[in-house]
């Protein structure tokens, strides 16, 4: 009996050994496991890192320079269809995917439109999150008369309809030295950001108004926390999870404005430099496609395609986000 209550006592303290040895998971660590069980989540981060890739090594995938004219090549052929009877508009490996009206090579113009169309999904984001952390905390830290000027001015900026204020933007100002400058990227990511930032700043004041009565942020004030470190340093990474969720969301709804904008013909300027670093976008290429539905029309397919294809994969990837980030999320 004595040697079996002795053995119980070694594997209770081993276990106990064990359990003491082991570090507690972060919430981090936790969120990074569950998302990585999202295999819908994980898909959807491989093919946004592939099309990272893609922007970045776009001049040694592109078979020619999106902006180069190949005379007598106007609406070839997509490489696999044989036009009967017309062997210049039948489709040749040279242009994968066929040309334009003017002889332009989709595949490369396709190519190229990956760099557009993620810089203008990311750029936007950095300052819409920017903008709506910001006014967020303050609103919700200070609250009173700060809180209330500040959702008034917020509801506001709401009422008026995004994409109406899109349309009168890029319209009143494309011709402009600012709306030339750098071919429209700049005042196309100042009008996604200015009316963009309503929801996250209410998502991180409702966040603010439900962490600050926490304990813990009581116990900060206890000691003489000054409040410009308990909002940064308690406030801010509390309430990271759902900015980061935000921003999963705001990519895609850029990209597809970009792409609605350039096809009503007021979206970002075509490129004329042979070196330019964006000469082309993915709603050019569709506004290009719209004239030439029949007579070439992997012209269109290929840039909606991708367009359906990259808002999809962000879609996955902020659900899984937000299943990951839940803290009521099972392990």
């Amino acid at each position: 009996m004595a040697t079996t209550l002795t053995n119980t006592n070694s594997v209770s303290d081993s276990v106990e050994q064990a359990f003491a040895q082991r570090a507690p998971r972060s919430l981090w660590s936790d969120a990074r496991r569950r998302l990585l069980r999202n295999k819908a989540a994980v898909a959807a981060l491989l093919y946004i890192s592939f099309l990272i890739v893609v922007a970045i090594i776009a001049p040694l995938l592109a078979l020619h320079n999106p902006l180069d004219i190949f005379q007598n090549n106007s609406y070839r052929q997509a490489a696999w269809i044989t036009v009967p009877n017309r062997p210049e508009a039948s489709g040749s490996w040279a242009f994968p995917l066929g040309t334009d009206a003017i002889g332009r090579d989709v595949w490369s113009r396709l190519v190229y439109g990956t760099r557009t169309s993620l810089v203008v999904g990311f750029v936007p984001m950095v300052f819409t999150l920017f903008l709506g952390t910001v006014i967020g905390l303050v609103s919700g830290f200070f609250g009173g008369a700060v809180d209330a000027f500040l959702m008034r001015f917020a509801e506001i900026v709401y009422s008026f309809p995004a994409f109406l204020f899109f349309i009168i933007v890029m319209t009143a100002l494309k011709d402009t030295p600012i709306g030339k400058f750098w071919n429209g990227f700049v005042i196309l990511f100042g009008a996604l950001s200015l009316v963009g930032w309503v929801g996250v700043a209410r998502l991180v004041r409702g966040q603010v108004l439900s962490l600050k009565e926490k304990e813990f942020i009581e116990a900060a004030r206890a000691i003489g926390v000054r409040q410009h470190n308990i909002l940064f340093k308690h406030l801010l990474p509390n309430s990271l999870g759902p900015i980061i969720i935000s921003g999963a969301f705001i990519v895609p709804g850029a990209i597809i404005a970009e792409a609605v904008l350039s096809y009503l013909g007021i979206g970002l300027r075509p490129a004329t430099d042979r070196n330019a670093l964006f000469p082309v976008s993915w709603g050019n290429m569709i506004l290009d496609g719209k004239a030439a539905i029949t007579a070439q029309p992997w012209l269109m397919i290929a840039p909606a395609i991708s367009i359906a294809s990259i808002t999809l994969a962000f879609t996955f990837i902020g659900d899984g986000l937000r299943d990951a980030l839940d803290p009521r999320e099972a392990n």
